[in-house]
């Protein structure tokens, strides 16, 4: 995968409070970009599930803003007068993860916003193969921009990162938390999506992703895998979901039947 790299040369605003304090940004290209920090939150993982995330969610059909890899140097954040984002900046030097800001873009409301019942369906699929809890009324991370849907801020997927446990378990979960998603009672079935959205993604492409994880986000100091390692575990869980999708969909489609 091509995926570009570029050097973050202003600091521009905070998005929102939170744990992940993100940032609008300007990068050596001139563009503008949301910046994920691999000094907030969750640390490398939030940034490694807004990769696959994200480049899934591409792989498969769907409209998302481009990844691009940030470099933050360290004088850079030196003049910034909060303290808070002066420490933020200074823990996150080095690779970053921006996406290419659509400036002028509104958030997706499902109550007054359309969205066609199959794509709703596809991107029900998508969340709960992913393991995305964060995809709600309350925060849709889905924007309209120049007429279009598109999806944001994946972060939250990939659950079974950040306990590292039984990869097999965490596979084979039937996602739960799906009963929450904001698309969920506008989706057509979640069965005929599965049949859709299998066509669409192969172990191959979902090999290409991680592959393209950059290996200053593997290394860890709680595991003595190696960036390779760790990659085959990403690896086993993604193409292990596709193969037993059946257990999540079945899942989804019960809740979907329910309300």
């Amino acid at each position: 995968m091509d995926i570009r790299r570029q050097n973050v040369t202003r600091y521009i605003s905070p998005l929102r409070e939170g744990g992940s304090l993100p940032a609008l940004a300007e990068a050596d290209d001139g563009f503008k970009y949301v910046v994920k920090f691999r000094g907030a939150g969750h640390g490398a993982k939030a940034l490694i599930a807004e990769f696959i995330g994200g480049e899934v969610a591409r792989a498969v059909g769907f409209k998302v803003p481009e990844l691009v890899f940030l470099d933050i140097d360290e004088d850079f954040g030196r003049t910034e007068g909060d303290e808070e984002i002066q420490d933020l900046l200074k823990a996150s030097q080095g690779l970053n993860l921006g996406l290419h800001y659509l400036d002028g873009s509104m958030t997706f409301d499902p109550c007054a916003n359309a969205v066609d019942r199959d794509t709703a369906a596809d991107i029900v699929w998508l969340d709960a193969f992913l393991t995305n809890v964060d995809r709600t009324a309350r925060n849709t991370n889905m924007l309209i921009w120049h007429g279009e849907l598109w999806l944001i801020d994946h972060g939250a997927s990939l659950m079974f990162h950040h306990s590292w446990g039984d990869v097999e378990k965490a596979l084979r979960s039937p996602f739960p938390y799906i009963k929450d998603h904001a698309l969920l009672p506008k989706a057509s079935s979640i069965i005929e999506a599965d049949k859709r959205m299998r066509q669409k993604i192969t172990p191959r492409t979902l090999s290409k992703i991680v592959d393209a994880l950059p290996d200053e986000w593997l290394q860890r100091d709680d595991t003595d895998m190696s960036p390779d390692d760790i990659r085959d575990v990403y690896r086993r869980f993604l193409n292990g979901r596709l193969a037993e999708s059946r257990i999540f969909v079945e899942q989804a489609e019960q809740v979907r039947n329910s309300i």
